[in-house]
């Protein structure tokens, strides 16, 4: 019950913007295409900072893996001792790409669930794994290589996943 509620402050931190990670400011320019290199908006989701406070939100520690960008997607592995969750941001260039891409995995991953306050539209999969969309960018959080119970307290895999997804948002105050 503890988790349970630690993760409905992660979100509603989120929705109020009060948690904090990053240091990209609001913008109230349109969303930017994708370009040859990954955005700062994506880099966030493996820098320093976001592990510790995401090591703050499901109380455990991760070991992150040095960033890949291909094919305009950015991601990194969080390493526990329970498993891997993999944290990707895929970049698009427009809003038609960005729904069918985000449409596109709800069918190959096998939507769930809405998940409703996060993003501007996110689900859960079938494994427990986070798909959100904000602007032109699709955040993944699969947690497919986590194996049982993360934390201390432990967290079922799912609330880390939504854990992890709540500060990453958090980190997206604009693009």
């Amino acid at each position: 019950m503890q988790r349970r509620a630690r993760t409905g402050l992660a979100v509603l931190a989120v929705v109020l913007g009060i948690a904090g990670c990053g240091s990209v400011s609001a913008s109230t320019e349109s969303p930017q295409p994708a370009g040859k290199s990954p955005s700062a908006i994506s880099r966030m989701v493996c820098t320093e900072k976001a592990a510790g406070e995401i090591a703050q939100v499901v109380a455990a520690k991760a070991s992150v893996t040095a960033p890949t960008w291909a094919d305009h997607r950015y991601s990194c592995s969080y390493r526990y001792s329970q498993g891997t969750m993999v944290l990707s941001v895929k970049e698009l260039s427009s809003w038609t790409e960005t729904y069918a891409y985000f449409d596109g995995l709800a069918k190959t991953l096998h939507k769930t669930a809405p998940v409703k306050g996060l993003g501007e539209g996110a689900f859960v999969v079938g494994d427990g794994s986070v798909v959100v969309r904000k602007d032109w960018k699709i955040l993944l959080v699969d947690i497919s290589g986590l194996h049982g119970m993360v934390g201390s307290p432990p967290s079922s895999r799912d609330t880390v996943a939504l854990d992890a997804a709540a500060v990453i948002l958090d980190c997206w105050s604009g693009d």
